[in-house]
């Protein structure tokens, strides 16, 4: 079985899920980074499917970016042209068939992450 990428946004400020947060998932070489997947997160707070399958799995460097700044002002959590938290990445590596889980738990002025289940 090929691994495959999840994950999920929790609103850590009001503590519920972070519904119609956008993602964007890219793989990176080097200095280069290629777009494979966009998302948007549900009510649950998560993607409808894995951001990346099993037929797209390969081994290497990944970059999820959080579009925080945006859904931080729809929400009317943060307000202004310059933001403390606007777009969030978290580079990481995929070495193994294994289902990985990035989740994102977002305030309006600090985040956490770490390997989920």
């Amino acid at each position: 079985m090929a691994g495959y990428l999840t994950t999920h946004v929790l609103d850590t400020a009001r503590g519920k899920p972070a519904a119609g947060l956008s993602i964007s998932l890219y793989r990176v070489s080097g200095n280069s980074h290629r777009k494979i997947a966009e998302a948007v997160t549900n009510g649950d707070g998560r993607t409808d499917a894995p951001i990346l399958g099993q037929d797209g799995f390969k081994p290497g460097t990944y970059e999820l970016v959080f579009f925080a700044g945006d859904w931080l002002r729809r929400e009317g959590l943060v307000s202004g042209d310059v933001l403390f938290l606007d777009q969030v990445p978290i580079r990481f590596g995929l070495d193994e068939d294994n289902h990985y889980h990035v989740p994102l738990l977002i305030s309006p002025f600090g985040y956490s992450t770490y390997r989920g289940s």
